[in-house]
């Protein structure tokens, strides 16, 4: 058996598309009128009392006497989810039994490990984890379909990205406002909305005003986190046809590295099978046509609890890179494809910040700094964060102490990675467990 699809339970969960389904459910999601029980009467038959010799010398007609129940409304609990999307994927999922991805199994010297008693037993100790990344990526499917079918030319990057982001944390529970809570479950990192020729790591700051255009080309990539298991996944949206053959290109050779992913595989032979596939495609914009390039500057990368960036990176063109990949390994697959010179560089405001795992131990003079850093601590550990989400906690005037964080090597600062301007990008990710019995693409959808 090759791949298997993912399970029934995601098939046939969906955003609710029929028109009224908003009206239908509540803030929460809940049915806004669970119907109440109807009242039943009851009929209990009268005592017969003897004409002669009964109190009070009543006649001996037969007497009913009618009780009423109390009635009893019974909420029901919701069986899909609302739109926008905001009921908890634990209800709809309960004891967490959520979807698993595509599940692959190993091939070749590795094809024992399917049925391998010791194999099995890892895997089995690994559940509670699993279904930590299994929940996360069921949060992930659901808010990307509801947004893959609402974003629309005409809205602000603003408007995008909060709309992602709320549904992300409706649907783990954890609204991240809690000192804390965001820790918990919600964002694995902030909403990335990069525009035409830039690849990576754009969200809108404070007062942005970018409206989203009928000719764009944007990445759509945000992670979601439970208990630090982090799920990373990316799409690209375009309105026009003529950009069809870029999307194709690049969902192809995030296919074909996925495909090429298991224990035991060297990284730069996925780097190959990634820049081979993306290559053979071309695309005509305007009249012009281009080769589609692998940005090669960019890659993917391991995931740990609670870091986006691990300590294995997976190159998109073909390198002499012999590191391996490793049972229980966690990788995110991402590519990149371009029509421009296929490097990326600094460019524009940046948006995107994490404080470094193995920070230096620095004495801070800025009390701003100090009062930062404790705020970041306490509701973002390392994961990473973004203006926003330090303003939506109420931080003001944090500039200057978030510059001298990042000047003293305690936060790092993750600028926007663009190409020439007039090329166009698109990005297509996906994140796969290396069980020690199957590879699972866990972010696996219907969609891609």
């Amino acid at each position: 058996m090759a791949a298997q699809t993912p399970t029934e339970a995601l098939k046939k969960l969906s955003v609710n598309d029929a028109p009224g389904a908003a009206e239908k459910a509540g803030s929460n999601g809940a049915p806004s009128g669970a119907n109440a029980e109807h009242d039943e009467d009851s009929d209990d038959d009268a005592d017969e009392v003897a004409a002669q010799g009964g109190a009070g010398g009543e006649s001996g007609a037969a007497k009913k006497k009618k009780k009423k129940k109390k009635s009893k409304s019974k909420k029901k609990k919701p069986t899909a989810q609302s739109d926008p999307p905001r009921v908890l994927v634990s209800q709809l999922f309960p004891n967490n039994t959520y979807p698993h991805g595509e599940e692959v199994e190993y091939l070749d010297e590795n094809r024992f490990r399917t049925t391998n008693e010791e194999k099995r037993h890892l895997d089995n100790i690994n559940n509670d984890k699993t279904a930590d990344f299994r929940h996360a990526a069921e949060v992930h499917r659901q808010v990307r379909q509801w947004a893959q079918k609402n974003i629309k030319p005409g809205q602000t990057l603003t408007e995008i990205a909060e709309g992602i982001e709320d549904g992300v944390r409706a649907l783990t529970g954890h609204s991240g406002l809690e000192e804390g809570d965001a820790l918990k479950a919600g964002m694995g990192f902030p909403t990335g909305l990069s525009i035409n020729h830039c690849a990576a790591h754009y969200t809108p700051n404070a007062g942005n005003k970018m409206v989203l255009q009928q000719g764009d080309v944007m990445k759509v990539d945000f992670g979601v986190h439970v208990n630090g298991s982090i799920v990373d996944s990316a799409f690209t949206m375009a309105f026009e046809p003529q950009f069809d053959n870029l999307l194709a290109a690049v969902k192809d050779a995030t296919n074909a590295g996925v495909r090429e992913a298991g224990i035991d595989v060297r990284v730069g032979e996925v780097g190959a099978a990634i820049q081979e596939v993306m290559e053979s495609y071309e695309v005509e914009i305007n009249g012009t046509t281009y080769p589609v390039k692998s940005i090669r500057n960019l890659n993917g990368h391991t995931i740990l609890p609670y870091s986006i960036h691990g300590t294995k990176s997976v190159p998109i063109v073909k390198s002499n890179d012999m590191t391996k990949m490793e049972e229980g390994d966690v990788f995110a697959v991402e590519t990149f494809g371009s029509t421009g010179n296929g490097y990326v560089h600094d460019d524009m405001e940046t948006s995107h910040y994490a404080r470094v795992g193995d920070a230096p131990n620095v004495a801070l003079r800025l009390s701003s700094a100090k009062q930062l850093l404790n705020v970041i601590n306490k509701n973002f550990g390392t994961l990473p964060f973004c203006r926003r989400y330090l303003d939506r906690l109420g931080q003001e005037k944090y500039l200057l102490g978030l510059n001298n964080l990042v000047s003293n090597g305690i936060v790092e600062a993750y600028p926007p990675l663009c190409d020439k301007k007039g090329s166009y990008t698109a990005q297509y990710e996906h994140t796969i467990l290396l069980r020690p019995t199957v590879k699972e693409v866990i972010s696996r959808g219907d969609d891609y």
